[in-house]
This record gives structure tokens, sequence and C-alpha cells, in this order.
């Protein structure tokens, strides 16, 4: 994890001795505008500053990034104009503020001393924005280039104001979460593998004093995981479940967080296209954002009883490989007839999901990159959200606030027919293409304790960027939706 080292200053912008400073802009009805937190450095360029910028092809536009040497007006050598896009009519969104931090630190490289006034419109989403725009995983690579900017200092109106360091603090940590879910993501998997992940999780968990449960092959074998032990029997690197408990005071709410922890994911016996197979590294995107959040619940002391169940497998064709045709027993019983080894993920997500209410939730929330259908559907960018209406909805709308835009999805009950089975108790898909994402969902709801509140994500687009970086977002592991299961659980906290 590369993560700058961040530092509040009430000092007067135009006086900053920094390599470089950032100021924001805006898309104004007339062209560039500077943002908020800018009339200091205006002032330094007599007011003609929206001018120069604007003579250099600044427009203010979402990720664009202008440079313009100071020239001795200020002590920064560099000023740096971070586009924000078209504001509100109350100004910059905290999305647009992330958004542009985080181009302006990726356009940073090489820079060893910044600053930023994006922090005065801000705080929590520059400091955000920063940090993941800095990231860099370079853990491979002989040689890793320019390593990203080291030091930001945060522009904000007092740098001793209590409440000001407590969001500098949060918005920190949330940050740093999401980063070591892209590191474990970005792990290629000869190096991360179910016992390795295993080991890495117990190690993230133990570090941050969380409880911790590993079954192993044997354990699982004994206490009737049928569906993870079934995806991972192709493999020769055995699965595991991790849990992992942060324990808040007498009486708390309790919840219960699950993440899908496919290691790699060839689609078993019914084998995927070799064409981008490479991407389902990425297949254990929802795990991995459950340990970063179950780390975070721990460093911020979340006042609340939350218990992550992570399954992890790896789903590989062999002669062991589990086979369309084949019916699973499931951990508590129910039997699903397999039609298909590439709808994999629900196997291992219906055991966790039964054992996570073995312990009697308030609330269960559970992330996947589940279907490709969610990307049919929502796009690369959109999760989506479904589970028990009212809390679907509380979840897509914190997400929503937060950045990572989840949208409600509904479980129509006609596709649930499509899940029958002649031989057991269900099918893992549907004998159609319509809904596949509305159809897992409906399949995973069969195995949710009844009157338990939940919510499933799919982010089987959103986890993985193999485009090129925008905003906030690194080329490969995204971390979501790290921030929209911290942003639950501090509203379950605040709340409930």
């Amino acid at each position: 994890m590369t993560t700058p080292k961040l530092a509040l200053t009430d000092g007067a912008v135009a006086k900053l001795t920094v390599e470089a400073l950032i100021i924001g802009t805006v898309a104004g009805p007339d062209g560039v505008e500077l943002a908020p937190g800018s009339e200091q450095v205006a002032a330094a360029f007599d007011g003609d500053l929206a001018k120069v910028l604007a003579s250099l092809g600044a427009t203010g536009k979402a990720d664009e990034v202008v440079k313009l040497p100071a020239g001795g007006k200020l002590r920064a050598e560099v000023l740096v104009a971070a586009g924000l896009g078209k504001p509100a009519d109350d100004g910059p969104s905290a999305e647009s503020v992330r958004r542009g931090s985080g181009a302006a630190a990726r356009a940073l490289t090489g820079v060893s001393h910044a600053a930023t006034t994006l922090s005065a419109v801000d705080l929590s989403a520059a400091v955000q924005g920063t940090v993941l725009g800095a990231y860099a995983f370079s853990r491979y690579k002989s040689q890793p280039g320019d390593e990203p900017v080291s030091k930001v200092d945060l522009v904000v109106a007092d740098a001793k104001d209590d409440a000001t360091r407590a969001t500098l603090k949060g918005a920190t940590a949330i940050a740093e979460a999401v980063s070591t879910a892209r590191d474990l993501i970005n792990t290629p998997p000869n190096d991360l593998y179910p016992a390795s992940f295993a080991d890495r999780a117990s190690e993230l968990g133990r570090g941050a004093g969380l409880e911790v449960e590993v079954l192993d092959d044997n354990a699982l074998r004994k206490q009737g995981y049928g569906g993870i032990l079934g995806v991972g029997s192709g493999s020769s690197r055995p699965p595991r479940l991790v849990r992992l408990r942060h324990k808040g005071p007498k009486g708390a709410k309790k919840v219960a967080l699950i993440g899908k922890g496919i290691t790699f994911d060839t689609g078993g016996i019914s084998l995927k296209p070799g064409a981008n197979m490479d991407e389902m590294t990425s297949d254990m995107s929802g795990a991995a954002a459950v340990i970063a959040t179950m780390v975070l619940a721990a460093r911020l002391n979340y006042p609340i009883d939350i218990t992550a169940t992570v399954p992890m497998a790896e789903n590989m064709p062999s002669g062991t490989a589990y086979r369309p045709g084949d019916v699973l027993t499931m951990y508590g019983g129910k039997t699903v007839e397999v039609l298909n080894t590439d709808a994999e993920g629900r196997l291992i997500l219906a055991d966790a999901i039964v054992r996570a209410c073995e312990d009697e939730p308030d609330y269960l929330v559970e992330t996947s990159t589940l279907t490709g259908a969610q990307v049919v559907a929502l796009g690369k960018r959109t999760p989506g959200v479904m589970g028990t209406d009212e809390f679907r909805d509380r979840v897509a709308e914190l997400s929503q606030a937060v950045g990572e835009g989840a949208w409600a999805m509904p479980m129509p009950e006609e596709l649930r027919g499509d899940l029958d089975s002649r031989l057991a108790d269900l099918a893992n898909i549907t004998g159609h293409r319509w809904g596949g994402m509305l159809a897992a969902g409906l399949f995973l709801r069969e195995f949710v304790a009844e009157g338990v509140p939940w919510a499933h994500i799919d982010i089987a687009g959103p986890a993985y960027n193999s485009g090129s970086p925008w905003g906030y977002t690194a080329k490969g592991g995204t971390g979501v939706p790290v921030r929209t299961l911290a942003a639950v659980l501090a509203d379950i906290a605040d709340h409930d």
C-alpha cells in the first residue's frame, strides 16, 4: 500500500512552500471558473487566473488536470488546476472533489510535497480522493517507475479543530481500507489462493484485534459445507472459510458481512472463454472488501457487533471437479442441482449465508462479483443491490452518497420458479438468460433466515477497472464496495 503522508494546514495558501499547489476549477456557463478555496491564489494572479487557465485549454470538466508554472507569484513551483465538472446549485459535490483530488494526485507522480485547496471544499472527499488517486501497486515490477506523491498538505480553516482532525482520521482510515482491498485483488492468483488468502485475512484480522477462525477443508467436510467443498473440489489448493469478529458493546446491534472469495475462476467444467480470463483474479473482490471493512471497523471501533463470514475457493477443471448434473448438499441441508459450474459464487455464498444467520444478526450484507448480467444491466461502474426492500433501498442510498453509486434492483417472483430443479430443492441457474442478476439474488434469498433484513451487492463490473484510470480509480482492483459497507455500518451505529 502506498499512502501519501497527509497534514492539515491553515497557513496562507500563496505562501505555502511546496512543489505543487492544487486548486479546483469548475465548468461554468461561460467557461472555466475557479472553485471555492482558490481566492488567495487568484489574487496572486491579479484576478486573471481563470483567463490564463482558459488560454491553456482548461474547461473545468471532470478529471481534467492543467498544470501552470507559478512564475514567482506563489511559493509553489507549479499550480495544478483539477477539474470538478459542472457544479450543483450549492457548489461542487463531494464526489466531484474526490474525483478531482484523485486525478490531481495521479498527475503528481515523482512529486515529493504538494498542497491542495480542495480540502477547503470538502475535507473528507479530498482526503479519500488524494489517497486513492495516489494508489499504486508495483510489487511485481522490477522497475516500478516514478513514486506517487509522498506528502500532501490539506488547506483548512482551522488545522487544530478537533472535528477537523477527526474528519481527517476517519477519511484516511476509509481510504486505506479501500487500498487494502485493492492490494488483495491485485495480488496474482499464484500468490493469492485459498490457503494464502486465509493466512493474509488472519494476519490482518489479528493485527486489528479481531477474533479469527479459519476452517480448512477437513473442518468444512466435517461440518457439511457442501457448496464450498463442491466448488473447490477441482483445485489442488483446497478451500477455506474465514470468520472475523469485531465485538461491540453489550446489547449492540449485530451485523453479518459476507464476501465471495473465488481466488480464480476458470468456470470449472463449464469453462469460460480464454479472452480476458485473467481478470478472474478479481473474483475474490467481495471477500477483499469485507476483510478490509472488518479491519476498518476495528480501527474506528464501530459500536456494533460485526461478524464476517468469508468463503474462499478456486474454481478449476480437473478429474476431481464438480460437474453439471451434480447435486450438492449445502450447509444447513438444502440441496442444489448444479446446471452450470460457472455459477459457483452463489454456491459458496449460500453456505456462508446459512452459517452467518446462525448468529441471529439484525442485518446481513453480502457482496460479490456474482453475475455477468450485472454488467449487462448496469455497466461497469454501477453495482446492483437486491434484498429486503427497505434495507436494500437504505444500502443503495448510502452507496450513492459515498460515490459508489449502487442501484436498487427488484427480485421478480416469476423468476423464482425458473430455479426449480427436477432432482433437488433448487437449481443454481435458470434455463434462460433473462434477468440473470435478479435470479442470482433470488437464489441467495433461499438461504437467508426468515426475518433477517439483508442486502446483496453485485459488483461484477465495478470491482475491477480493466480500462484506463479515471478520477481516483486506478487500473485493476477498485476496492468497491468498501466505502458502501463502511457507510452502512456507520449508519447502523448512528441510527439503530
